[in-house]
């Protein structure tokens, strides 16, 4: 964070000082949540959860060198005390953002955001400091630290947005201003609770009112080929720049095609120029995120040639994300199980029928979350999906949902081993072990509440190590 010192601070959040005997010492280091990251310079803010009060542990985290606690009471250490912690966080964000010089980069959509958040920031991470949300901490809480994990150096701040509501993104958008808005697509990720796509659309267009005008120097770029998102454009008074394989696309692909391994490889168009793209990422729904990130990082400034090189060497920096493991004996695990909804289920399949040309592949797939009443539907399709494209076997884990994956196989022509309902984790292990072949592919995905990345890690472990089980 930019150094602050405690009183500043305290004023900015409205919080009163308790036990700090010089008001003038400075916050230097990071501002954390959690205990163990807290060292010499640092803040920490003390949320009280339903099994954790961050408060109990005041007196380490000083220890460690924090400066001072920012919670709800006194706690016998230098504190700022507020009367809701989360509303001082995103205060103190929101004055740490003014303050800085960097350009603020927002970017939301049902699905890929973390994919494509990662690749903005590798890419621009080239041409100056940037910093991103690391993983997919991108909520009240974890936005507005990442936010104040930025320093005087950094040119470039890049911040994922997620949203489970109507006014979710408006809140975050307050909290940290964009120059520059990302809407990626409106699918069916969380449809249950919000209650249908157009309720999605609006709650992912409140990115692009909340940017400033063209004149004020907004920009927001949006995905041509999705009609809810493509409609965006009149909801901003910011520049607007398509992405997309549309025809009115400014930053597009041609000639896409996948590598014997599944990369997917193009030729990169953007109004500056155009440059050959092959990436190291899997599956060809990463064009679409490629395109976006491009689009990002032509309009701060980036050339053709620059965005294109930056693209192809750019990897999966966030766990379970199409991760790829070579085991010894030749079977390939991919482990995609941080999340799941049909959008990227079905893309993860398409990846995986490319990955596997020529060799067994094997969908380990569990529950999508939070569908509502399109659940049976989605489910039954995904099955029938990984029929379509030939995959050898589905194995379907877990309670109805699973069920209904199996059945959707089923009623599309899988009737003989094709596909497999199994109980859990721990017997999708067991299967996989007692039959898979070296050469094998094997998908693991599903919603971030079944753990599948436990069947993922067996496989990995059983290759390297011998036979272990799924925790």
């Amino acid at each position: 964070m930019i150094a602050l010192s405690l009183a500043e601070i305290a004023e900015v959040v409205g919080g009163q000082t308790h036990d700090i005997p010089d008001p003038s010492v400075q916050v230097t280091g990071p501002v954390v949540r959690d205990s163990r990251e807290a060292g010499p310079g640092s803040l920490f803010v003390a949320f009280a959860g339903e099994r954790v009060d961050g408060h109990d542990f005041a007196a380490a985290v000083v220890e460690a060198g924090a400066v001072a606690v920012l919670g709800t009471r006194p706690v016998g250490v230098p504190a700022i005390v507020v009367d809701d912690v989360q509303t001082a966080l995103g205060a103190l964000a929101r004055h740490v953002v003014r303050r800085l010089g960097a350009t603020l980069v927002a970017l939301t959509g049902s699905a890929g955001k973390t994919s494509t958040k990662d690749l903005i920031a590798q890419v621009l991470r080239r041409k100056a400091p940037t910093v991103f949300t690391p993983g997919s901490l991108n909520n009240e809480i974890g936005l507005p630290l990442t936010a104040l994990s930025a320093t005087e150096e950094t040119r470039f701040l890049v911040l994922e947005m997620g949203a489970r509501g109507i006014g979710h993104i408006s809140y975050l958008a307050g909290l940290t201003p964009p120059k520059v808005g990302l809407v990626l697509n409106v699918g069916s990720a969380h449809i249950g609770e919000f209650g249908g796509r157009e309720q999605i659309a609006q709650a992912k267009g409140e990115l692009v009112e909340a940017l400033p005008s063209e004149v004020e120097g907004g920009t927001a770029i949006l995905n041509a080929d999705d009609p809810y998102v493509r409609a965006m454009a009149s909801r901003t008074k910011a520049k607007v720049i398509f992405f997309g394989e549309s025809g009115e696309a400014d930053v597009s692909a041609e000639n896409v095609r996948l590598t014997d391994t599944g990369q997917p490889s193009f030729r990169l168009h953007t109004p500056s120029g155009a440059s050959d793209v092959t990436m190291r990422l899997y599956g060809e729904h990463h064009v679409s995120n490629a395109l976006a990130a491009a689009a990002v990082a032509h309009e701060l400034g980036m050339s053709a040639d620059e965005i294109a090189v930056a693209l192809s060497e750019a990897g999966s920096l966030s766990r379970w994300r199409m991760e790829v493991t070579e085991r010894p004996d030749g079977v390939t695990v991919v482990n995609d199980a941080y999340n799941a909804n049909p959008e990227s289920m079905k893309a993860a399949l398409r990846a995986l029928a490319a990955m596997g040309k020529g060799r067994r592949t094997w969908a380990v797939l569990g529950k999508m979350a939070e569908l509502g009443d399109e659940a049976l539907a989605e489910h039954d399709a995904v099955g029938r999906l990984a029929v379509r494209l030939n995959v050898s076997k589905l194995v379907a884990v877990g309670g109805r949902e699973a069920a209904w994956l199996q059945l959707g196989a089923y009623n599309e022509g899988s009737w003989g081993e094709e596909s497999v309902h199994v109980s859990d984790a721990q017997a999708a292990v067991d299967l996989l072990r007692s039959e898979l072949r070296p050469g094998d592919v094997v998908l693991v995905k599903a919603s971030r509440s079944v753990g599948l990345e436990s069947v993922a890690q067996a496989l990995i472990e059983s290759g390297a190590e011998g036979e272990v089980s799924a925790r």
